[in-house]
């Protein structure tokens, strides 16, 4: 049988210092797998969808990953991920953590994993709204014009002005400083949002929190969801990046939508 033609897409500018994307790369190619390294102005999602590959793979954070994992869908190929940003919850919770040990899911086991959908747009791991969904967009916003210390800024503006997010889901009014639209369940604690035991429930989970440090969290599940604001668009983060919704939005889980290849034995 003729080798599988695996196509690797990374992404530098969220990858880590060793290795770094020329390294990965090299490693990738040392594998039979064709790497490519984006480029300033390069579109990831255009070079995924003209990728000649009976496999594809995402090199990145979360975002990239999303990205791509949504054109593998498209295309109907098997996905692999390969951990290499400064987020990589999907990678996490599949098992994920070395970007060079990862690269052996081309040559891997496939896996159905589920995804979720925000209207037309697919997710990974969750959509968040209020107090998170605006410090993403504030971190982005200093991170634009090259101030340190983004994060910490967009925290502390974040949390003395944001009053709460106000929404309905499905007709029920929820009022909030955090609500969270998750692909599958997971552990949250104080400060962070934790793993997921499973990504094949096929359910979405919507978590809601009333304090600027939410100690509890209100939960309800189900497959499909309705969420509507006042005025009709509404500042979120979708797998941590930043972007505006329209509403009133359907929310949805595509079960078993990615095939995923792992190396061989991870499960």
């Amino acid at each position: 049988m003729p080798p599988v033609t695996g196509v690797l897409l990374i992404n530098p500018r969220g990858g880590t210092e060793r290795p770094n994307a020329e390294e990965l790369a090299e490693a990738a190619r040392t594998r039979g797998i064709e790497a490519r390294v984006l480029k300033e102005g390069e579109d990831l999602v255009e070079l995924a969808r003209s990728a000649d590959a009976e496999v594809l793979g995402a090199a990145g954070g979360d975002g990239s990953v999303a990205s791509v994992a949504a054109v593998a869908i498209e295309r109907d190929l098997p996905f692999v991920v390969v951990p290499y940003g400064t987020r990589n919850h999907f990678a996490r919770d599949l098992g994920l953590d070395d970007p060079v040990a990862a690269l052996a899911a081309f040559d891997g086991e496939e896996r159905g994993v589920d995804v979720g959908r925000a209207g037309e747009r697919r997710f990974l791991n969750n959509v968040s709204l209020g107090l998170y969904a605006t410090l993403v967009h504030r971190r982005e916003h200093h991170r634009r014009r090259r101030q340190l210390l983004a994060g910490l800024r967009a925290l502390g503006r974040s949390v003395r002005s944001h009053p709460g997010v106000w929404a309905k889901v499905d007709g029920e009014p929820v009022r909030a400083r955090v609500l969270l639209v998750a692909n599958n369940a997971y552990e949250l604690s104080l400060f962070s949002i934790g793993e997921r035991e499973r990504l094949d429930e096929g359910r979405l989970y919507v978590y809601a929190a009333t304090g600027v440090l939410p100690r509890t969290w209100d939960e309800r599940s189900g497959e499909r969801f309705e969420l509507d604001v006042p005025g009709g668009k509404v500042p979120a983060a979708i797998d941590g990046e930043p972007v505006e919704l329209e509403t009133p939005l359907e929310l949805a889980v595509e079960p078993g939508a990615l095939r995923v290849q792992l190396p061989r034995g991870e499960h």
